[in-house]
């Protein structure tokens, strides 16, 4: 039986702020647990939270970012649930007046456009950490409260996303977004990005949703590739089965690569909100709206179909140019220092570039070779030859020197003296009468085999240019 396949997703990002959402404790990742609380974030008694206004700022960016419809009135909730980290036993979230709503995202799967619905964006606190001791005889879990009150935004997609394709296209264009905006790191190694998936399926032509399934806490997006395509197929077994689908939270056992129960489903008066009693609530006025709309850079899509028309390269090569704002900055930046074709700058940070940041598993802004460093280098090359330029980039990315002083201390300035050449040259000749009777029927291949031939015998230190005038001079002479 063919069925149907819907997904939504949730996704939780912790936001890029120095301090909590409701208290002045520092939200740095690794520091010693429980060393970065106080009385507000671990919920003690008579304390009273304060709003972090740049965590609200960065909420109401990505809402605009996402093309959602801003609420002017904004309210926070208490979701009251028990769960070891949450110490507080409830969370202050937003159910009622979401700082954003009905938005929209396009993705694009095997090259065809789709939009996703975006159902709401709000605000809200996150839970501390169960820590697992590794002995399995261990009858005891830890807790650090580190990230107790680490202010989260949470998306919430409509039921829009029918296959696995879709889920990974979503995936990679929320956090390829909220890395452009620059309200998080996105760093899922460290938590900062973690998806909760909901799945149903319906059989083909059905007008009803089937019981939908919610897998929590995920914390990388192959493991919500993986789970999906195991819940596809289970799901499908039981209705094959004529079963039914019970509407639960399962978790991933990643160890034994099957979902597990977790409870039954909840649903919103589980949690029982009502209005957050020590937060006034927030206004939001055209101003601010406005404010913040103009901090939004050029996204990823825009700038994509920018670098194909503007700088004439391909629709793959500016798709991995501008799949991180901090690389798209760096290649703009070297367009801006030269008059070299930015289709040969492209080729060299997509293939050099970014080859060596894989190999040290590094990111651009840490890169050794700035801009200038590399427009520099590319500049040379005509004079010192390709073979040259690759070794000196080589020793850049190690050292970080500039070209010129590799040149200089390495000793690989190219070899430019005439009459050094001319004797060269002429033994090749020489050696190579079937090259030199091809020049003379007009092919160009044979010009390129005697001057490879040349930079083998000068191990790359002929300067390139200089070879073809003289190449060129001797060839004519002798037709």
């Amino acid at each position: 039986m063919e069925y149907n396949i819907v997904i939504g997703l949730e996704t939780h990002a912790e936001l890029n702020t120095d301090t909590k959402l409701f208290c002045g404790c520092s939200t740095s990742f690794g520091s010693e647990p429980n060393t970065q609380t106080c009385p507000i974030c671990l919920g003690l008694p008579g304390v009273l939270p304060v709003i972090n206004r740049k965590a609200f700022d960065h909420t109401l960016k990505t809402a605009l970012a996402l093309n959602c419809e801003i609420n002017d009135f904004v309210n926070f909730d208490r979701k009251n649930y028990y769960y070891p980290d949450l110490p507080k036993n409830y969370q202050i979230s937003q159910n009622h007046f979401n700082v954003g709503n009905n938005g929209s995202v396009d993705i694009i799967v095997k090259g065809e456009k789709k939009r996703i619905g975006i159902n709401n964006v709000h605000l809200e606190e996150d839970a501390g950490k169960l820590v697992h001791p590794e002995a399995s005889d261990a009858g005891h879990s830890l807790i650090d409260f580190n990230r107790a009150g680490v202010p989260l935004v949470e998306i919430v997609t409509n039921p829009d996303l029918r296959s696995i394709d879709d889920v990974q296209g979503y995936m990679h264009t929320l956090r390829n977004i909220l890395q452009y905006i620059n309200v998080s790191d996105c760093k899922m190694q460290e938590g900062s990005l973690r998806f909760e998936a909901s799945i149903s399926l319906c059989r083909k032509g059905a007008k009803v949703f089937g019981n939908r399934v919610e897998i929590k806490n995920l914390n990388s997006m192959k493991a919500v590739m993986k789970v999906l395509a195991y819940e596809i197929s289970r799901q499908k077994e039981l209705l094959d089965k004529g079963a039914q689908i019970v509407m639960e939270t399962r978790l991933w056992d990643e160890v034994d690569g099957v979902s597990r129960r977790m409870r039954t489903k909840e649903e919103a008066h589980d949690y029982r909100y009502f209005p957050e009693p020590d937060l006034v609530p927030i206004l939001v006025d055209k101003k601010s709206i406005d404010r913040i709309r103009e901090t939004i850079p050029e996204l990823s899509a825009m700038r994509r179909q920018r670098f194909t028309s503007e700088y004439l390269i391909s629709d793959y090569e500016a798709g991995i140019l501008t799949e991180s704002k901090p690389l798209a900055d760096y290649f703009e930046e070297c367009v801006k220092l030269t008059i070299v074709s930015p289709k040969e700058l492209s080729n060299w940070i997509i293939n050099d570039v970014l080859r060596v940041l894989n190999e040290k598993k590094s990111h651009i802004q840490d890169f050794t070779i700035s801009p200038k460093m590399l427009v520099d280098l590319i500049e040379m090359k005509s004079e010192i030859g390709g073979s040259i330029a690759k070794e000196v980039f080589s020793e850049m990315s190690n050292t970080g020197k500039d070209a010129s002083s590799i040149v200089r201390e390495k000793n690989l300035t190219p070899l430019s003296n005439a009459e050094e050449l001319n004797f060269i040259i002429s033994k090749i000749i020489e050696d190579n009468p079937k090259a030199i009777e091809d020049y003379g029927k007009g092919k160009k291949s044979a010009l390129s085999f005697l001057v490879g031939q040349t930079m083998k015998i000068t191990k790359g230190k002929a300067n390139p240019k200089i070879l073809i005038d003289i190449f060129r001079e001797k060839l004519e002479n002798n037709l």
